[in-house]
């Protein structure tokens, strides 16, 4: 039975969402702000399986609490809920490590599915790691996701990049922009076309999550991020990656 953590400080929605997550068969746990919410993942470890976070909350929002988490380490499947949908907070949501974005109000049977969809990723990265981990020399399972480059290995199974001594955890959008950019591999990419591809962002927004976004990638990859030789801007357009 998966574990969810609601977090959510209007009271009626946060103990409809219970109800109905519960008819589901999942567990579920409510807290009403971020505070209680950050003590009780650290005090749980790995026992909540998704966490389903309002941004307007009180005392820290959503958006500082699902930074606080990937900055400690924390990649549990995030999904955001807010009254804010506008482009511009739809990408600051991603930029701060959540990997799915549902403004309200929505459709009960949208937000199961994509509850869904987010526990069966997290499955099949388990399912994923594991095997490698089990996998003998002679018997490595095929890895179609698997990319090497600069002695780096970006495994878009597992969502990591490993170096010789070093694994980077990948959030689900660094991932998927990481891959855009490498199924393009030597073509300049413009941002507007991240934008719409990558996130679905049809609207004229601000492109500078974009820049966030390759900024933290240039980390991972490169072994001088200021010069980097891989993730390469393109002046006036975007940005072009070069295995």
């Amino acid at each position: 039975m998966s574990r969810i953590l609601i977090v959510e400080d209007e009271r009626h929605l946060a103990e409809g969402l219970r109800f109905n997550l519960e008819a589901e068969g999942y567990q579920v746990d409510v807290c009403e702000d971020g505070e209680s919410a950050l003590e009780l993942l650290e005090a749980s470890g790995s026992a909540i399986d998704l966490l389903v976070l309002d941004v307007m909350l009180p005392g820290k929002d959503g958006f500082e609490v699902m930074a606080e988490l990937r900055r400690e380490g924390q990649y549990l499947p995030t999904l955001m809920l807010t009254a804010r949908g506008r482009p511009e907070d739809v990408l600051k949501g991603f930029e701060s490590g959540a990997d799915d974005y549902l403004p309200k109000p929505f459709e009960l049977a949208i937000l199961l599915a994509r509850i869904g969809g987010l526990l069966r990723r997290r499955e099949w990265l388990l399912a994923s790691a594991a095997a490698k981990t089990t996998a003998g020399d002679g018997d490595k399972p095929a890895a179609p996701q698997v990319f090497e480059v600069a002695g780096r290995v970006i495994d878009f199974g597992t969502l990591e990049i490993r170096a010789e001594s070093q694994t980077f955890p990948l959030t689900v959008m660094e991932a998927n922009l990481l891959r855009y950019l490498i199924q393009h591999q030597d073509q300049a990419v413009s941002r507007k076309a991240m934008l719409e591809d990558v996130w679905g962002v049809r609207e004229d927004t601000d492109t500078r999550p974009i820049d966030n976004f390759i900024v933290r990638l240039r980390r991972y990859l490169e072994d001088d991020p200021a010069n980097p030789k891989h993730l390469l801007t393109v002046r006036g357009v975007g940005y072009r990656f070069t295995p």
